[in-house]
């Protein structure tokens, strides 16, 4: 008897099986198993190719490198998942509504944001109740939304009202296979939104909605190049497509960032003709990343950089663009980096280059002749919310726009610096929002575009927004903005703004040598603040002795 067959014998009389009764029994089943092996990892190897081909980029797909191989030595793709096991036990798992966040285990709220697990916020917006389900809602709240996609919603024109872009053929562009997670840019973002501003009353109702249509391939070229707008179009023959890793396209997303970009031009050509009071562009994908050639960051058209081109033929010499998504609008400071007549300010999390894309630093301020019309104001750490962007406001935007004398403005609004935002991680209010809309108002005789961009919160963003057009509407929010006290870092960052920007804008001379000068009764009260917190007490010998380096570095961690 062979090796085999005795090996087997002893292992079956161990079980209290019956053993093989010859040599070829034992043969044929081993056969039998390596056939199974065999097709099992070709199957593998099939799935593995099919899944390269779904996450194929767009720089692949132009040079062909397709290059998939049975490469039976790479076990990468390996999951041991697919394989039957009655001995795994599944946790149960689920993602939130709301922040996409996952949960394990059966409890109704998300351990993040606290949402319910069947939250009806997209069918009343920030406006359902975070704390129970959608099947609480009555039959009206159900269907607050449904105005938005009824043939019955037309435009009609009004030079005192607040136009609202919205299309929802922008919804069909998703992700076509979700990952490991849902991705952040959904659908669901504009879907919450308008379901707060119906459910508020606000649209339909209090703004008029413009007609939608597609951007033209002549009215891109003006931004962007042949690169971009062919590489765009080229997803619509693709089921699933990525420009990035984390810029997905399928068969409908070029239709929906030329109706996008459709939308920010429409509008502003609207505001600046007088057609329209100001504006709102409830649209998506966003675009402020995306620049002359790329697409990158969720963003395939760039629609700011758009609106404003679309401004400019209609009769605005000089265009300010204020973008206040927490990550650095890079597409759009590269198209007008060089372009004297439209200003780009940007507050953004920046930590040093550390905080995507990378870009934004103070010292980025523009090239070629137009320095000083780039203005980055780039925070440091995270958790910024409302006294320091206002303040921001206050001591460097609104003087360089001032000064500069926009005839019409433009806000790459992104609500991913909202408090409870996934991505963003900072601590900015509706409120905080709405302030800041209502400073921008006066400028350029309130010929005012605000565009969406990002925000991966639904109650968040649903609920900024809806500030912000309440704003636009013509009412005031609740805050007193007389005496905002900024944090350590965002006044150290203030400061740096000032002492880049007042060799391009002399107004801002007197504001920096004033900052300056009270630096240190606000580092006194920031010094309160942190002992407030439980910080202890540092002797002087430690401050002012041999190993001082020490009390420095422990100090600028604290900051």
């Amino acid at each position: 008897m062979s090796q085999l067959e005795e090996g087997e014998t002893e292992r079956c009389l161990k079980n209290g099986e019956s053993a093989p009764s010859s040599n070829v029994d034992v043969q044929s089943e081993a056969a039998n198993v390596s056939a199974s092996k065999s097709f099992f990892k070709q199957n593998l190897v099939e799935q593995k190719n099919a899944k390269r081909k779904s996450d194929m980029t767009l720089e692949e797909m132009y040079n062909g490198q397709h290059g998939f191989e049975d490469d039976e030595d790479d076990d990468s793709d390996w999951e041991p998942s697919a394989l039957p096991d009655h001995h795994v036990v599944e946790v149960p798992k689920w993602f939130c509504l709301n922040c996409t966040m996952v949960n394990i285990g059966d409890d109704l709220h998300c351990d993040v944001c606290g949402e319910h697990r069947e939250s009806g916020i997209l069918k009343r917006g920030h406006l359902a109740s975070p704390f129970y389900g959608a099947e609480g809602l009555t039959e009206d709240d159900a269907h607050a939304a449904d105005g938005l996609q009824g043939p019955s919603l037309q435009s009609f024109p009004s030079d005192n009202a607040t136009a609202i872009g919205f299309d929802e053929r922008m919804l069909l562009h998703e992700e076509v296979v979700m990952k490991s997670h849902p991705h952040p840019e959904r659908p669901d973002r504009i879907r919450a939104i308008a379901a707060s501003l119906a459910a508020a009353g606000i649209f339909p109702g209090r703004c008029y909605p413009i007609s939608a249509r597609e951007i033209t391939r002549e009215e891109l070229l003006m931004v962007h190049s042949v690169e971009n707008i062919e590489a765009v179009e080229l997803t619509s023959h693709v089921l699933s497509s990525y420009f990035t890793p984390d810029t997905y396209a399928n068969q409908y997303s070029a239709s929906a960032a030329r109706l996008a970009a459709g939308l920010c031009f429409d509008l502003a050509a609207a505001i600046c003709s007088g057609s329209a009071k100001n504006g709102f562009a409830l649209v998506r994908p966003p675009g402020h990343h995306a620049g002359v050639r790329q697409a990158m960051g969720f963003c395939l058209h760039n629609n700011a950089a758009v609106a404003a081109s679309a401004a400019q033929i209609a009769g605005a010499k000089k265009v300010l663009i204020i973008d206040w998504d927490v990550h650095h609008g890079n597409g759009t400071q590269e198209i007008f980096e060089k372009n004297k007549s439209v200003l780009y300010v940007s507050l953004h999390r920046h930590e040093g280059g550390k905080f995507y894309p990378g870009t934004g630093s103070a010292y980025e301020i523009g090239v070629m002749g137009a320095e000083g019309y780039c203005v980055n104001v780039p925070w440091s750490c995270g958790g910024v919310g409302d006294n320091d962007y206002v303040f921001a406001f206050q001591q460097v935007v609104l003087p360089i726009a001032s000064e500069f004398d926009p005839d019409f403005t433009i806000i790459s609004a992104g609500f991913d610096a909202a408090r409870g935002d996934p991505l963003g991680c900072c601590d900015v209010t509706p409120t905080g929002y709405a302030q800041m809309t209502h400073m921008c108002s006066a400028l350029s005789g309130g010929k005012l575009l605000v565009i969406l961009e990002g925000g991966y919160n639904l109650r968040s963003i649903s609920s900024s927004a809806t500030a912000v057009i309440k704003v636009l509407l013509g009412e005031s929010p609740r805050h007193d903005v007389e005496q905002v006290m900024p944090t350590k870092a965002g006044l150290r960052t203030v400061l740096e703004v000032l002492k880049i920007q007042l060799n391009y804008w002399p107004s801002l001379e007197s504001r920096f040598l004033k900052l300056q000068s009270e630096w240190g009764w606000y580092a006194l009260q920031e010094k309160k603040h942190k002992k407030k917190r439980g910080w202890a007490k540092v002797p002087t010998w430690w401050k002012w002795g041999p190993k001082r380096w020490l009390y420095r570095l422990w100090c600028k961690k604290l900051s």
